[in-house]
């Protein structure tokens, strides 16, 4: 069922193995090795047809410049901030409060509401379109910041509460006996025992969450007209002309579009894996 380490002395299938494996990330890595390379390429070396060849004529200052100089990219990457960073923030803490109560307090209905959260997960955001357009219409949220944030948390918090109530679970049930026989309230057991413990699942799902919000292009499009209000995203497919593109520009916006969440990773890669690994090994 899983993979079998290589043994030492099958040397053949370990080089093989490294090879394909060397291959297959270079093939992964080739459309973003595209990109950088068009970022910093002139307009005239883009003109001549020098795509996939080494730049005759660098420009990265230039192209870089032109992506805050010439496009209103500057104003989506504020607005894509002004998203993100709010939904990263309700989801943390609504999946937390969430989580804890499913994880450590048995009521009638426990399991069926965790069981919703869980089913939420499933269902494709695609067939939600319509409905959550028109809810946005009818709340006259429609073409504002606040519509993506609160679809964005709405639809983030099941899969948000079932890491987190996974992982909360997995905690020492003295813990909390100590606590409350200390007299602390159920409010104080979850500031000062639960998060602190919780910090690397709260990490690993901050940059999850992140990445995912950040990167959304779909509801991006549904739910946004004007310039005021576009995220990053639906921002790059803006930059593309009707009859001609700069390709060196738009791919210059693309890398500084990627940044901040491969920042944003290599900041609290040390929470990371150990938020992923010991948050969902115990149901």
């Amino acid at each position: 069922m899983f993979p079998r380490s290589l043994p030492e002395n099958a040397r053949t299938h370990r080089l093989l193995y490294a090879t394909s494996t060397v291959v297959v990330l270079l093939l992964w890595l080739l459309p973003l090795l595209a990109v950088v390379l068009t970022s910093v390429r002139s307009s005239e070396d883009i003109g001549l047809g020098n795509l996939w060849g080494m730049p005759t004529e660098i420009a990265i200052i230039e192209n870089y410049t032109n992506v805050f100089t010439r496009t209103p990219m500057a104003r989506y990457f504020l607005n894509s901030l002004l998203i993100t960073v709010p939904s990263v923030v309700f989801v943390l803490i609504l999946s937390t409060l969430a989580g804890f109560v499913l994880a450590k307090y048995r009521f009638p209905g426990n399991m069926v509401i965790f069981a919703m959260f869980i089913g939420g997960n499933f269902l494709p955001a695609q067939i939600m379109m319509i409905p959550v357009r028109d809810f946005m219409v009818m709340l006259d949220l429609f073409d504002t910041m606040t519509a993506l944030v609160i679809f964005h948390v709405a639809f983030q918090t099941g899969f948000a509460t079932l890491f987190m109530r996974n992982f909360i679970a997995a905690l020492p049930d003295e813990l909390f006996q100590a606590a409350r026989a200390e007299g602390a309230t159920p409010w104080q057991v979850l500031i000062h025992v639960v998060v602190p413990l919780v910090r690397p699942a709260l990490a690993a799902l901050a940059i999850l969450t992140f990445t995912f919000v950040w990167n959304d292009y779909f509801w991006a499009v549904v739910l946004t007209l004007s310039d005021t209000v576009k995220p990053v995203t639906a921002g790059l497919a803006t930059l593309k002309g009707q009859y001609v593109s700069a390709w060196n520009t738009i791919s210059a916006a693309t890398v500084i579009v990627a940044v901040p969440p491969v920042v944003m990773f290599f900041l609290m890669q040390r929470h990371f894996v150990s938020g992923l690994t010991v948050g969902a090994v115990k149901g």
